[in-house]
């Protein structure tokens, strides 16, 4: 089973907001998002735009930030759980920074 990060992220949004005691319906008066999308977004249904986390996150007064960084820590775990982390005989990527691609 694949770990979607829509859904760790819906469930970070959702801990952030359930902590502050608010309700969907203040989150998404404030974040200037229908209800029903932001009620989909928490359960991780909808992938959200960045413009989308970016106003979700003000209206929660929590750092875009400090969201994807939970959200990343929460997703390491579920991956190590599933024993989806890099296995020692698996190749490894290399993306060469764009600067060494350029051409003189």
């Amino acid at each position: 089973m694949a770990v979607l990060l829509r859904e760790v992220i819906g469930d970070v949004l959702r801990r952030a907001r359930t902590s502050q005691g608010r309700t969907l319906r203040e989150v998404s008066d404030s974040a200037r998002v229908s209800l029903g999308y932001l009620s989909e977004v928490e359960r991780g249904r909808k992938e959200a735009s960045s413009e989308l986390l970016s106003a979700i996150c003000t209206a929660l007064d929590v750092p875009l930030s400090r969201v994807l960084s939970d959200a990343g820590a929460e997703l390491a775990c579920q991956e190590a759980r599933l024993g989806l982390s890099r296995r020692a005989d698996a190749p490894t990527v290399v993306i060469p920074h764009p600067a060494a691609m350029a051409v003189a």
